[in-house]
């Protein structure tokens, strides 16, 4: 005898939608948490920084400037560079803070050798 056949249903819009909505639901996740999350953690940590600036600080700009902070206005600091050298940075461009200096003691200092040569000296 012949079997009846039996019709198959066609897969539907939903299926469609489904089976899409499920790889994209987790590469948004995956990339919130690889790349979004941290991002934020970098940008609220930069904001602490920043807000906890001290006249005294010593910092690196963005731009590679080392130098000591010697006053704090609302968007600007000064900062010192040199003896003498004061320059105006925006806040958002301090990328680190080095911490305070620590005072020279007097016992740390090493008496120069006679007759050695200074770093910068010439050969006679």
């Amino acid at each position: 005898m012949i079997e009846p056949v039996l019709a198959q249903a066609a897969p539907g819009a939903m299926d469609y939608f489904n089976s899409l909505l499920i790889p994209t639901v987790l590469i948004i996740g995956i990339m919130y948490f690889l790349m979004i999350r941290p991002q934020q953690k970098r940008m609220k940590a930069h904001q602490d920084m920043i807000g906890s600036l001290r006249r005294g600080d010593n910092v690196v700009t963005a731009g590679g400037i080392l130098g000591k902070i010697t006053k704090v206005d609302d968007d600007e600091i000064q900062v010192e560079v040199s003896e003498g050298v004061r320059i105006r940075v925006l806040k958002s461009t301090i990328s680190e803070v080095r911490g305070k200096p620590e005072p020279a003691n007097n016992n740390d200092k090493t008496p120069a050798k006679p007759g050695g040569r200074s770093k910068g000296g010439s050969a006679s």
